[in-house]
């Protein structure tokens, strides 16, 4: 039996990949932070700090077949490991993601430019390891490795459980507002762009068949479904399947009410979601076998997920960052309530 590792493989999609590869006859390890114990003898769960390189020489000596490495790595990180992991196993996939290209102006394709390479008018965004940015340097870090054995993955934004998306926001940030019936602000400008979301079961289906796939040697695919809304069809989704209300606003507002803290949540929606972001999967459906029928329509999906929401709203309120989204609580609901907010 072939052995895969999956780096931080616990998570949103790591959960739907791994039954779906055990199912194929797979042996299973699935290593994260999270202290999971498994009933099924050919899953192994492990508790460790995936990105501590002492810890993945030893546990590389076991030999696996394959990695997915769901990790996010800054880029000097990822330059310590990279060939590291690609010399010790047959085929390594790595999770990119489809916020590497550039404004398309059209369908986006594998060969659509990347921000990276074309982007020349913000300096301070360069000089940064953005999400977007530190993605594309990694997979330059991948071609120039002299490795031909990996494969890089570029999902568009990937919801399921726990995790949805709405514009630039995550479920933080308007799910819980949704269930205590508490108007979420959006900006109006991004709500009439398309937008591509996947389904974890759909994205895991891909990779689950691109693993070990000799057409996937060396090759780069966007992961995603070709149905496509703008982001006002989708938060109107959220309406009809948990209540959700919301009203809009401009961008300068919106920004000022959720990301006064940081730069990252402005350059999330100034170069990616004020673009249209409409996916052409047919390079992945070629070589998966797949067809775009096999995929759940996106609203069926939001409908299955949101269902199994828990009770205590609680859960899409993170530790690290209370104090901050209780402050943005508190401005999206002077601003609900008079259009004004203090700072």
């Amino acid at each position: 039996m072939k052995k895969i590792m999956l780096l931080g493989g616990s998570g949103a999609l790591g959960s739907y990949l791994t039954p779906m590869l055990l199912d194929m006859g797979y042996r299973v390890h699935v290593v994260s932070l999270d202290e999971l114990q498994s009933t099924n003898e050919n899953l192994t769960y492990e508790k460790a700090n995936a990105k501590d390189n002492a810890w993945l020489r030893k546990r590389l000596k076991d030999g696996f077949d394959a990695i997915v490495d769901f990790m996010i790595y800054a880029t000097k990180e990822f330059q310590q490991r990279a060939k590291l992991l690609m010399e010790n196993t047959e085929h390594y996939v790595f999770l990119s993601s489809y916020r590497v290209y550039a404004d398309a102006k059209g369908i986006i394709t594998e060969d659509s430019p990347r921000l990276l390479d074309t982007l020349k008018d913000d300096p301070a965004f360069l000089a940064t390891d953005d999400y977007a940015l530190a993605k594309a340097r990694q997979e330059d870090i991948i071609h120039t490795s002299g490795c031909k054995n990996f494969t890089i993955l570029r999902p568009a934004p990937t919801f399921s459980r726990l995790k949805y998306q709405l514009v630039s926001m995550e479920a933080n940030s308007f799910i819980n507002r949704a269930l205590e019936h508490r108007t979420v602000v959006l900006p109006e400008p991004a709500l009439d762009k398309q937008a591509t979301m996947n389904w974890s079961g759909d994205v895991a289906n891909m990779i689950s068949r691109l693993i070990f796939n000799p057409a996937a040697m060396g090759e780069t695919y966007s992961i995603a479904t070709a149905e496509h809304h703008s982001w006002r069809e989708i938060a109107d989704y959220y309406r009809e399947i948990i209540g959700m209300e919301y009203i809009s606003t401009d961008i300068d507002t919106f920004l000022d009410i959720f990301d006064r803290h940081t730069d990252w949540g402005r350059w999330r929606l100034m170069y990616d979601r004020m673009y249209d972001r409409v996916i052409d999967n047919s390079k992945v459906l070629r070589d998966t076998g797949l067809t775009q029928a096999d995929f759940m329509p996106l609203k069926d999906s939001l409908r299955l997920e949101l269902s199994q929401l828990p009770e205590d709203p609680s859960w899409c309120h993170f530790s690290v960052a209370t104090i901050i989204y209780k402050d943005i609580n508190r401005r999206m609901d002077e601003y609900v309530a008079t259009g004004k907010y203090e700072l």
